[in-house]
């Protein structure tokens, strides 16, 4: 598998051309089609019918720059209902081109269509887009890469050659039956079978020296490696046998560079890192693994694929890097200590320093009677005690059109009583409340949310997604949050700026963000057995006092429930 190479004369060729073949008069709008269809797919030994975009695992690179309109025509032929994530693109009050089912739009049924139309404003980077229903993004994802507008590097040197990496999960059976039995026992659904790169297992696992995937580098250059952890369930540590990497951006912001041999990525998160071909000719294994700190079983297998130095023979044995133990909290925390925004006059990091409201979220799980589970009961997840029950609507629609008996905006600010939440583990009164409740905030507010992780059930690491927005991570930590210590420590100079924070597990992580798009916007674990146990929520921003301050009107094609 090549990579995308850009020497100077073609960067600045494709800068002046508008990209990949788009001509200078359409090149603020790129188009895609994208079929979803059933493709039969061999893993592990096992062949098996998958959901598909355009018969491709994983799914098409959408590219686009800064700036651009992009139009993606969405046509469902399979038979689940289906809908479609941009995961990170802010959708400026376009809530309408989000994605998630039931809270922005009502699912694609079967054989229908619905057109994403929305812009890339103010954002570059590597993103992704997935299916956000049931667990059909298990194979139903893709990287999203936004160039910088023509005429703007990169705020650091310039790669030879660019090469997305996509972290996924396989399952040797179907998924959905799966999920469905695991539901109606009232216990989890099974771990996957392996990880995969770009939708290859690599050569560690039976029947896979085939589905490996293979980048072949030169030597004495330098690389960007574009990291997306598409996994369902598991956080996932990264490296490359022999080679450090430098951290250039997450979740599509620019960092402060610094140098190190292992990332670690939350479901939801990337990663673009700088690597130089400086070692001797070979081939050299790239891993990933995962972290899990916390009495919480998963997969543990390690997924490879390799980076091959030109000219080395096939039959050479690729070094294997050895990767943190899964349960390295000290890397784990260490390693995110150490992100930073860029924050320089062309990026600021625009923290808000005045807060007008502070909110304290705690994450627990839970169990709840469940008299058609065989075990009679059901694992759950809550935010604030409530598990978030999805509506019959999308919650986007009934906001818009003022819709009755859809969605409550009680969502408290604070648990119904505060405990000790991360002390010994709580196994009794583990039963939580169920509701379509969402939190309203008034447009432009400031808000600062603490998320805190408890000991219900047990801890565990937590990776929240907030929809429509960026936020700065300006405090974590481990144990409950000391609002009269903490805050004292907070970072409001160059705080990271991400879409997907991992709160620690048994511990805390504080962000702030100014509530300036308008909509309906889903927060959730991205953990997807969390979110289908309920650890989930919504904000209804109002709009602001002007048109041009409140959400579009919805397309013509908007699907109904």
């Amino acid at each position: 598998m090549k990579m995308i190479r850009y020497p100077s004369f073609l960067f600045l060729f494709l800068y002046l051309l508008g990209f990949l073949g788009q001509s200078s008069v359409d090149a603020a709008v790129k188009k895609y089609q994208f079929d979803v269809q059933m493709k039969n797919v061999s893993r592990l030994c096992n062949a098996k019918p998958i959901v598909t975009v355009n018969g491709m695992f994983p799914g098409p690179t959408v590219y686009a720059r800064e700036g651009d309109r992009v139009i993606i025509n969405v046509t469902n032929h399979v038979q689940y209902n289906l809908s479609i994530h941009w995961h990170g693109l802010k959708q400026y009050r376009n809530g309408w081109a989000d994605g998630p089912a039931y809270i922005t739009q009502c699912p694609m049924q079967t054989g229908q269509s619905y057109v994403y139309d929305f812009n890339v404003t103010g954002q570059r980077g590597t993103l992704w887009w997935h299916a956000h229903i049931l667990w059909l993004r298990a194979t139903v994802y893709g990287a999203i890469v936004i160039l910088p507008q023509p005429g703007k590097p990169y705020p650091f040197p310039q790669p030879y050659q660019e090469t997305n990496i996509v972290l996924g999960e396989w399952w040797n059976g179907d998924v959905e039956t799966a999920v469905n039995q695991a539901n109606k026992l009232g216990a989890p659904p099974p771990m996957s079978d392996a990880h995969t790169i770009n939708g290859k297992p690599g050569p560690l696992f039976p029947c896979s020296e085939k589905h490996t995937f293979v980048v072949e580098v030169e030597a004495g250059k330098r690389y960007l490696l574009r990291i997306i952890n598409a996994a369902l369930n598991d956080e996932l540590f990264f490296g490359i046998a022999g080679h450090d990497m430098t951290v250039v951006e997450i979740d599509a912001v620019y960092t402060k560079p610094f140098t190190t041999k292992f990332i670690l990525l939350g479901p939801g998160q990337t990663t673009n890192v700088l690597v130089k071909t400086n070692q001797s000719p070979n081939r050299y294994f790239m891993a990933a693994g995962p972290f899990m700190d916390a009495p919480v079983t998963v997969d543990n297998k390690t997924v490879t694929a390799i980076l091959q130095y030109k000219g080395v023979p096939n039959t050479v044995i690729p070094i294997l890097p050895k990767l943190p133990s899964p349960n390295d909290t000290s890397y784990a925390l260490d390693y995110n200590q150490k992100l930073r925004s860029l924050n320089t006059p062309n990026f600021p990091a625009l923290v808000p320093l005045k807060v007008d409201r502070r909110l304290f979220y705690t994450i627990g799980l839970g169990i709840n009677a469940c008299p058609t589970c065989v075990n009679g009961t059901n694992l759950a997840a809550s935010i604030n005690n409530i598990t978030f029950v999805m509506p019959k609507t999308a919650l986007l629609k009934a906001h818009y059109f003022n819709i009755p008996n859809v969605f409550r905006t009680d969502f408290p600010d604070r648990p119904p009583k505060p405990f000790n939440y991360t002390g010994v583990p709580l196994t009794a009164n583990l039963g939580t409340s169920t509701g379509t409740r969402l939190s309203r905030v008034k447009f432009n507010t400031t808000i600062e949310l603490i998320l805190q992780d408890t000991n219900l059930l047990t801890v565990e690491s937590h990776p929240f997604h907030l929809h429509g927005y960026n936020f700065f991570v300006v405090g974590t930590g481990v144990g409950n949050f000391d609002p009269k210590k903490d805050p004292a420590k907070f970072n409001l100079i160059d705080p990271p700026e991400r879409n997907t924070v991992g709160v620690p597990t048994g511990g805390w992580a504080a962000i702030r963000f100014r509530a300036d798009n308008p909509g309906v916007w889903f927060m959730h674990c991205h953990l997807e057995v969390h979110t289908m146990w309920g650890l989930k929520m919504a904000f209804v921003v109002e709009n602001g006092n002007t048109p041009e301050l409140s959400v579009l009107p919805p397309p013509k094609d908007y699907p109904s429930c």
